[in-house]
């Protein structure tokens, strides 16, 4: 009796018995329809009750989770029913999803028809890292007549693992394989130079470089024959992340640490495609997470398990440790990208020293964030006194962020100041960029 559910249809029909009730007051022989229609109404649920209780396992679901959550990505989860009874049924879907989504009023309506499977699915997005613990999947499900329900419970007590994204890894791998490339707002990158690794001699097409002509070759083959370069491999590219309290401001559910994890994964997916050596290292008081940089086939697994728990800790970060680190754990010229945020040029300042140090033994690329809330003031049209001093504010704000990036073009470290929502494009496109132009 614990799966048996009155539904409200049953609830509506005593209502109208109740109003004939009050009707038969005035007049006497509606007591007679009344009393038929309550007895109707009862004998109408008991049977809708043997209907839906009389098969046991009416019927069977299951539902199909993925191995593993993508952090701020849509990840879908299946559901599959079968209807085992012999007639149509109504099935209410109640799944127990894990309590971070903070989803009370999840509900899926199905109809289905005697025998036959109904598979559909919904979409979760997490928003941030950790373990996902799903409840039961409970479906009710009633007759035609609609008057009670019988509730089935299947698959108890599931736990999922939330990683650093990764579903749109592949949306970037076409980048890895070209040098030059056009995609989702990329731009070309112009090849200077030939600092790149000599890969073949091959035939001269019309188009291609004269000052590549190899002269030794075109005189023994007596036609003309050039030297075809490709990027430079087994460089390394080195991703700090730092985890202080500036990286907790949040963007669309999504922290500016939970922005840089998920950067981190896609450009080491990129890097490992391109050949490279890919290795990181997250920073608050102190390094942690380190994973040294290679070029092996479990790597990108290796930096999503270091990835998969980190937390802001809201100290002020210590570049001066991380300088030092740094110093004695790359002993070869790197490309460094360090992950942070400076709202002020004061801010930067503090840290220069530092950045001008790690600078001087290696490649850096800041990257830094735009302030999405402050944009949109800057390009509305203020229509109030208080909207002209919140757009004045806001490009003050604006301003010394232009005042950093110059600040840090004038000691020879580059730069990346984007939205959190660009952030995995835009860190992609200047490393090729770098890679491109063989500054490395």
């Amino acid at each position: 009796m614990k799966n048996l559910y009155i539904n409200t249809r049953f609830f509506f029909a005593l209502i109208a018995v109740g109003i004939l009730y009050v009707f038969a007051f005035f007049f006497p022989w509606i007591m007679i329809v009344a009393h038929m229609v309550l007895l109707l109404c009862f004998l109408a649920a008991m049977v809708d009750g043997l209907l839906i209780f009389n098969q046991k396992n009416g019927i069977s679901a299951q539902r199909i989770l993925p191995e593993k959550l993508s952090n701020g990505d849509e990840n879908p989860v299946k559901i599959d029913i079968k209807n085992n009874y012999g007639f149509t049924i109504h099935a209410n879907v109640i799944d127990e999803i894990p309590f971070q989504f903070q989803k009370r009023d999840f509900l899926i309506k199905k109809k289905i028809e005697a025998g036959k499977n109904n598979f559909f699915q919904y979409i979760l997005e997490p928003k941030e890292r950790g373990e996902y613990n799903f409840g039961s999947l409970h479906i009710y499900i009633s007759s035609p007549l609609g008057l009670v329900s019988k509730r089935f419970s299947f698959q108890k007590d599931a736990s999922l693992p939330a990683y650093p994204s990764f579903i749109h890894l592949r949306k970037y791998e076409l980048m890895a394989l070209q040098s030059e490339f056009l995609l989702g707002g990329m731009k070309r990158i112009r090849k200077l130079g030939h600092t790149m690794e000599f890969e073949q001699i091959k035939d001269y097409v019309p188009g291609d470089d004269i000052r590549t002509i190899n002269w030794k070759a075109t005189s023994k083959t007596n036609r003309l024959m050039v030297n075809q370069f490709q990027d430079e491999k087994s460089q390394r590219i080195f991703m700090l992340i730092d985890k202080g309290r500036t990286m907790k401001m949040p963007f669309n559910g999504l922290s500016l640490l939970d922005y840089s994890i998920n950067a981190t994964m896609a450009l080491s997916h990129i890097i490992l495609k391109k050949g490279d050596r890919a290795g990181m290292m997250t920073f608050s008081k102190k390094t942690e997470n380190k994973v040294a940089a290679e070029n092996k086939s479990g790597q990108l697994r290796k930096i999503s398990e270091a990835l998969y728990n980190i937390r802001t800790d809201f100290f002020e970060s210590d570049f001066n440790r991380l300088y030092q680190d740094v110093k004695y754990s790359l002993n070869q010229r790197s490309l460094v990208l360090l992950f942070t945020n400076f709202e002020t040029l004061d801010g930067l300042n503090r840290q220069l020293k530092y950045l001008r140090g790690i600078a001087k033994n290696h490649l850096l690329v800041v990257v830094f964030f735009k302030n999405s809330e402050l944009q949109t003031l800057i390009h509305k049209d203020p229509e109030s006194t208080q909207e002209i001093y919140d757009e004045i504010i806001a490009e003050k704000f604006e301003f010394e962020k232009k005042l950093i990036i110059q600040e840090l073009r004038k000691y020879g470290i580059y730069s990346v100041y984007t939205l959190p929502e660009n952030l995995n494009v835009d860190v992609i496109n200047k490393y090729l960029e770098i890679k491109a132009r063989g500054i490395l």
